[in-house]
């Protein structure tokens, strides 16, 4: 079997014209870009933003977030590059097929697998979690064992079932259409932005230099010490670096825990098919999205640490922002956050959703999950059976296991995908120089080694047991793809078709 097989450019645009196959072109720049603020902005503004400050980098927090941010943008060329060039569903796992190969393409599309269902179902969790705090105390407060699974915190916890509720209420509006949802995604992005608004215009009144001095807090040893390998960065490990805080190490060791808020923005590149022009509009909408989201992210990063010195926020504090504002007798605004965090997280979980759909869409047409799934509602235009699958997957993980260990698993998966698609820009560019591309990532070669590079840094940032984990989930998608996929492809049928007449 021909484990590097690729399949053509042009083959991967002919398939999406099959008519059981053939979703519906509705987007436009506007919804993408709504569509890559909608997943960037969640619960990770009013949270990372505070924790990062107290435990790693104090009020260069904000520094941690361009960090992050630059090197997003700089695999966001890329991937605006190819999904101009290549414009199907599956994002990364389709680039991927047709540059490195089939195997590749499985071990993308099997690591998206793991980006984007954790991550709807962490965020899941995450909702159910503002909404049992806006109920506490009301007469439609849920009781203990349905309020979280069995934490420490609350050993009366059975079931979360505010995020099953939301698991299966987005995934009801993900069948409905594509159109559906970026409306419904365009109205609650209106309301998180004008609650980032508040937060910025109320807090920057209190914001005082004093906080912001040193802006860079001086290096410093870690406290708190490490047990093995697997509780420290992989790059302390590899160098011998003795574990610290602040500092410039700071600043990246928070980057690569603040890039889980950018986790998304290459959702917009897997809902290329559906877009109306997608040479045009997929990297207005990549690019766009992520720069709007890191200056969002910045500011609010400036105001939380402006309004209190870095070294009285609590790093395990789960509202660091609310807890800023009450700090100076602002309570008022601890709802005004809680409502816009639960508010802006269901269109988080909804768009997650989507991007784990389109991928896994796209390799059931390829043949490498049984093709049935890949079915479109006659009505709709989307793909259900996929997204009815994936929906139920979600709402029971997100109730049943406590996923907090399971962040930088996600984080991982993304800068993973991110590294192959920056390495597929220079390979179509040698390969195929006659394709017809809308967007071209400038200077490519010098991006892509810098995309390349900036992410394996961020990916040694994070702890030993992440890398442990990231193996295993990798290890058991390399049987499931020898047991089906290898010999279940569409390429494979083809190739057995040619040799079949010659014997």
């Amino acid at each position: 079997m021909n484990l590097m097989r690729t399949k053509s450019i042009e083959q991967s645009i002919r398939d999406t014209e099959e008519p059981e196959h053939q979703l519906r072109k509705d987007l436009g720049p506007l919804d993408l870009i709504v569509f890559g603020v909608g997943v960037m902005i969640g619960a990770g503004i009013f949270v990372l933003t505070g924790q990062q400050a107290g435990a790693s980098a104090g009020p260069a927090v904000a520094i941690a977030f361009l960090v992050a941010g630059v090197a997003c943008a700089l695999a966001a060329l890329c991937y605006a590059e190819l999904a101009s060039t290549v414009p199907v569903a599956g994002s990364a796992y389709t680039f991927s097929y047709a540059t490195f190969g089939e195997l590749f393409a499985w071990i993308i599309g099997w690591d998206l697998i793991l980006e984007f269902t954790v991550a709807a179902a962490a965020l899941a969790v995450g909702f159910s979690g503002y909404l049992n705090s806006l109920l506490d105390g009301t007469p439609f407060e849920l009781p203990a064992a349905l309020q979280t699974v069995e934490t420490s915190a609350n050993s009366d916890g059975v079931v979360d079932l505010s995020a099953i509720v939301i698991s299966l209420v987005v995934m009801g509006i993900l069948i409905s259409g594509i159109k559906m949802s970026s409306w419904f995604n365009q109205i609650v992005v209106a309301v998180k932005l004008i609650v980032i608004a508040i937060v910025i215009v109320g807090g920057i009144g209190y914001v005082s230099a004093d906080n912001y001095d040193p802006f860079i807090p001086p290096s410093q040893g870690d406290a708190g010490g490490a047990g093995s390998w697997l509780d420290v960065p992989m790059i302390e490990t590899l160098l011998g670096i003795e574990p610290a805080v602040y500092g410039w190490g700071g600043i990246f060791a928070a980057a690569a825990i603040v890039f889980f808020a950018y986790i998304g923005f290459d959702i917009v590149a897997t809902t290329a098919e559906e877009a109306r022009n997608p040479k045009r509009d997929i990297p207005i909408g990549i690019i766009g999205s992520l720069a709007a989201v890191t200056v969002l992210y910045m500011a609010v990063s400036l105001i939380i640490t402006g309004m209190r010195d870095y070294r009285d926020i609590n790093p395990d504090d789960p509202a660091p922002v609310a807890t800023g504002f009450e700090a100076h007798g602002l309570d008022w605004m601890s709802d005004v956050i809680s409502v816009g965090a639960c508010i802006g997280l269901t269109v988080v979980v909804m768009i997650l959703m989507l991007g784990q759909t389109r991928v896994g869409f796209a390799m059931a047409r390829d043949g490498l999950w049984p093709p049935w799934l890949a079915k479109v509602h006659p009505q709709f235009g989307t793909p259900y059976r996929i997204t009815l699958i994936v929906g139920v997957a979600v709402a029971i993980i997100a109730g049943t296991v406590e996923l907090s260990t399971l962040a930088d698993l996600v984080s991982i998966g993304t800068l993973f995908a991110f590294v192959l698609v920056s390495v597929g820009v220079v390979i179509l560019r040698r390969t195929r120089p006659d394709l017809p591309r809308g967007f071209r990532t400038p200077a490519a070669p010098l991006v892509a080694v810098l995309a390349v590079i900036s992410c394996v840094y961020l990916m040694l940032n994070l702890i030993g047991e992440t890398w442990l984990r990231f193996g295993i989930w990798m290890a058991i998608g390399l049987v499931v793809y020898f047991a089906y996929g290898m010999r279940h492809s569409r390429l494979a049928k083809r190739e057995a078709e040619v040799r079949e007449p010659t014997g």
